[in-house]
């Protein structure tokens, strides 16, 4: 039987990308805890690690059991959880993952909310890029998770877990100011091959979705300026150079002087914004998931011109 401790110790590593970072956060040294892997391999017969300079990789094997672990580790703070309001104990804390978009236009004004309700519920944020943190939701480190899919993305696996749609964030055509496009009456996706673009690089939603519009519309693009950074891209489109996809809810919170945002005329391509929760949330996660959703029917988007 897989030691619990152990299986602590790996699923740690694999969410802090090293035993050296996994040893910081649980307070202990990092050759403790490679002893611990150590064991955990030899119990099981199979390497779990793949150790380098730059941190640690799980091997399959060591995949599957980090699944399985954030489970188990799950249920047993589910235990103590539910153990505690037996004895009418109040959840102290409450953790959330965003991406840091969601966390400028939804999060404050959900938790400015939930803490005048509830003021002595330790409240925590943590940014997360998608599709990180499904695992730190599954192993209860996070209570709730808010992420993104991009058109053409495929949805990481959500075993025990639910994802609710917030809403759909338009993805627009961001030009420079100055560029000969950006006054036309109607631009659409067929019109913009040959252009320079500024994109995500190999992996990356945004370069997914980008070709995946290119091929449909039969035309080509060339990302010239590699940078998945919105201020980066901002920047560059500032200053003159480019054109971009961006989500509308960039526009909401960021200097977009000297740029234009427009809608394409022939595709209307967006991100689905989710928040990601256990499938028997407490009543104070609800209570956040519901206030996450008043404040996403109050976004309004820009279209046309800027």
């Amino acid at each position: 039987m897989v030691d619990a401790g152990r299986l602590r110790v790996l699923v740690e590593v694999a969410h802090a990308g090293s035993i050296a970072a996994a040893a910081t956060r649980m307070a202990f040294t990092p050759s403790a805890l490679s002893q611990q892997l150590s064991k955990l391999e030899r119990e099981l017969g199979a390497r779990l690690l793949d150790r380098g300079p730059g941190g640690v990789k799980l091997t399959a094997a060591g995949r599957v059991l980090v699944e399985h672990g954030e489970r188990v580790l799950g249920e047993l703070r589910a235990a103590d959880e539910a153990v505690r309001a037996v004895l009418g104990a109040e959840p102290e804390r409450l953790s959330i993952g965003a991406f840091p978009t969601a966390g400028q236009l939804l999060v404050p004004a959900a938790l400015g909310e939930f803490r005048s309700r509830h003021p002595t519920v330790q409240l925590s944020l943590v940014d997360l890029e998608p599709p990180a943190g499904y695992g730190l939701v599954a192993s209860r480190e996070l209570d709730l998770l808010i992420t993104h899919r991009y058109p053409g993305v495929a949805l990481p696996k959500a075993d025990g877990l639910q994802r609710v749609r917030l809403l759909d964030d338009p993805l627009l055509l961001a030009l420079p100011a100055a560029h000969p496009l950006a006054g036309a009456a109607h631009v659409a996706f067929a019109d913009l091959g040959g252009q320079e673009w500024i994109c995500g690089g190999p992996g990356i939603a945004d370069l997914i979705t980008l070709e995946r519009l290119a091929r449909r519309a039969g035309v080509d693009v060339e990302v010239a300026f590699e940078t998945h950074n919105y201020e980066v891209t901002l920047a560059l489109l500032r200053a003159g150079l480019g054109m971009a996809l961006l989500p509308a809810s960039v526009f909401a919170r960021a200097d977009t002087t000297r740029v234009v945002a427009r809608e394409l005329a022939d595709v209307r391509p967006a991100r689905r914004v989710y928040v990601v929760l256990r499938r028997r949330p407490s009543a104070l996660v609800s209570e956040v998931v519901e206030l996450l959703r008043t404040v996403s029917e109050s976004v309004r988007w820009p279209s046309g011109p800027r």
